[in-house]
Parts: structure tokens; C-alpha cells; sequence
């Protein structure tokens, strides 16, 4: 009886460290298959092109595929709701921003998720400074003509939007309690459906992000009266600041953010953010991204800690300025 029991004992001690010894093999050979990554908007926009490079290279640092998914809907808070309640094991994570993280919360009384309680923070990919961007034929020639016309003509010019909560829409929405102002808002499943009608002439202006916004500018099929930065981007160095045409009241930037479900694993967490610190870090992602006028964040605002206190004071930033528009 002895020998059994004592039989028993070293196994169940063995057992146990052979446990002790797999968790952190399984968390070091993640990922073992593709990782979708979810983006809440249309193929072509802002947040699209930003998590398809970086994802780009994270995918070689890992090992394994990683396919981008583009939801869209409600401004983007389909897709995050959807993120949320993903399975947290690594393999579904979302490239979020301002919009889902932060300015959903004030907009959406209802939302079914929250961003602080129901993510876990990954890393922060980019930057993007917003621009306000019209037309090509539309009348004003320079930002101060811009105000004048659009308070002159709030209740016939129009505003393209990719949905109620984007950063298409709170940028503009920012604008609009500037110059206290409502013109009509046209949405649409994404900025990159917005940017098409505006270069088609379909809509008036919008306020957009720079990453969508530079080939168009560049190409003059569209107008840009301003950025709502304090210096000029050196991706558009003939673009003035909003400070320069005379609005410097408008300061607007937003950032692409990668998240993963609450409750994931800090071992896959951390492989996670130390892939994207790595395509950070590489000449070529950061010369795509500069070229398209993203802001590349620093070694101390790429970390977990450091994009949970953005999210947290970005909803402090937003909450009075969109609780008004609901």
C-alpha cells in the first residue's frame, strides 16, 4: 500500500511538472495557424492600409499568416463588438483608433462594448493627422474662404463621413462645434468609399486622415485647405497648418491602434507587441508609412501600459465634445 501511494505521489509531482513545463512552451510557440486581424472599415482606408503594412512584417516575425478581415458598420463598432467577444486565445485580434476606443463611447449611450474593460491593449501603430479636404471645384480657394462659405451655406454643403463614431466623423464633428455649424453628414462604409465620392465630386468636403488622403492631394484630384497639426507634415509640405490659414482652434490627430479580447494571455500579448515594435523598427514599414504621412510612435508610446492611458484619455478628450451631437 505504501509503494502505491508513494507510486501515486510521484506521479501526480510529475504531473504537475510537466504542466508547469508545457504552459510556457505553448505560449512560446505561438501562433501555431493564421491570426485574423479584423479591421472595422472597407478595404482602402486609413486604418486598412496602416494594419495591412505593419501586419505585413509582423506576419514574417511570427511565423504564420495573418489575414486581415475588413468588417464594416456603424461606424466601425460592429466590427469591435464583434473583436470583443472573440475568442482571447491570439488568434483574433482588431487594428482600431480613436473612433471604436475612444469617441464610440460618448456616441453610442448603448455600445456593446467598452474599450477599456473590454480589450486588452497591444500596441500603438501610427499616427494620423487629419486634414480638411473638399472637392476640387468646390468654390473657397483657401481655408478662411472655406469658414465663410460653409457658415454662409451650412444647410446646403454636405460632409462625408465613414459612419457615425469614425474619425472621419468626430474630426468633423469637432470642426462643426468650432465654427457652430450642422451641415448635412453623408456616411458611408468607410473613408475609402468617402474619399471615392469626393473625388468624384459627389459630396462637398470632409475632414479625413492623411494616410488616405496624400495620392489624391498629390494628384489634384481633390483639395486640401489645411492639417490640424502645429507643424507641417513633411509628406505635404505645401499644405498649411491650421494655425497658419486661421483656424488654430482645429487640432485634430487620430492613431491606429492593435487590440486582443480581454483576457489574453500576457505571454501572447507580449510576442504580439514585440512583433509590432519590430515592423515598427523596420526601414522599410517606416518608409511606407511616412509617405503616407503617418506618425510614427516612439519607443516609450508602443506599449501595452502606455496605449491603455491613450484610450483612457482619449474618451476623457472626446466625452464633452460628441456627448452634445447624440
Amino acid at each position: 500500500m505504501t509503494s502505491i501511494r508513494a507510486l501515486a505521489g510521484a506521479c501526480a509531482a510529475a504531473f504537475a511538472s510537466l504542466c508547469a513545463v508545457v504552459a510556457p512552451v505553448q505560449a512560446q510557440t505561438y501562433p501555431t495557424r493564421s491570426v485574423t486581424m479584423i479591421v472595422p472599415f472597407a478595404a482602402g482606408g486609413p486604418t486598412d492600409v496602416i494594419a495591412r503594412i505593419v501586419t505585413a512584417h509582423m506576419a514574417q516575425t511570427l511565423g504564420q499568416s495573418i489575414i486581415i478581415e475588413n468588417v464594416v458598420g456603424a461606424g466601425g463598432t460592429t466590427a469591435t463588438t464583434r473583436a470583443a467577444r472573440a475568442a482571447n486565445d491570439g488568434y483574433t485580434l482588431i487594428t482600431g483608433h480613436m473612433g471604436t476606443h475612444a469617441a464610440s463611447v460618448p456616441l453610442y449611450p448603448k455600445l456593446a462594448y467598452h474599450p477599456e474593460k473590454d480589450f486588452e491593449p497591444i500596441a500603438l501603430l501610427a499616427g494620423t493627422p487629419i486634414l480638411i479636404l473638399a472637392r476640387k471645384d468646390f468654390p473657397p480657394k483657401d481655408l478662411k474662404e472655406f469658414v465663410t462659405y460653409v457658415k454662409a451655406n451650412a444647410e446646403k454643403v454636405n460632409a462625408a463621413h465613414a459612419g457615425i463614431g469614425s474619425v472621419s466623423h468626430v474630426s468633423c464633428e469637432l470642426l462643426h462645434s468650432i465654427l457652430d455649424i450642422k451641415p448635412v453628414g453623408v456616411p458611408f462604409n468607410g473613408t475609402g468609399p468617402a474619399m471615392n465620392a469626393l473625388v468624384a465630386g459627389q459630396v462637398d468636403y470632409m475632414c479625413d486622415q492623411i494616410v488616405n488622403a496624400v495620392p489624391q492631394i498629390n494628384a489634384g484630384t481633390i483639395k486640401a485647405y489645411a492639417i490640424a497639426t502645429p507643424e507641417r507634415n513633411p509628406s505635404l509640405p505645401n499644405v498649411p497648418t491650421t494655425a497658419e490659414a486661421g483656424l488654430p482652434a482645429f487640432q485634430a490627430q487620430a492613431w491606429n491602434a492593435m487590440f486582443a479580447p480581454k483576457g489574453t494571455s500576457p505571454a501572447i500579448l507580449a510576442s504580439l507587441n514585440a512583433a509590432a515594435v519590430k515592423a515598427l523598427d523596420d526601414e522599410n514599414v517606416r518608409k511606407r508609412l511616412l509617405e503616407l504621412g503617418s506618425v510614427i510612435p516612439g519607443p516609450a508610446d508602443r506599449t501595452p501600459e502606455a496605449l491603455a492611458a491613450l484610450v483612457k484619455s482619449e474618451i476623457a478628450k472626446w466625452s464633452p465634445v460628441l456627448k452634445p451631437a447624440t
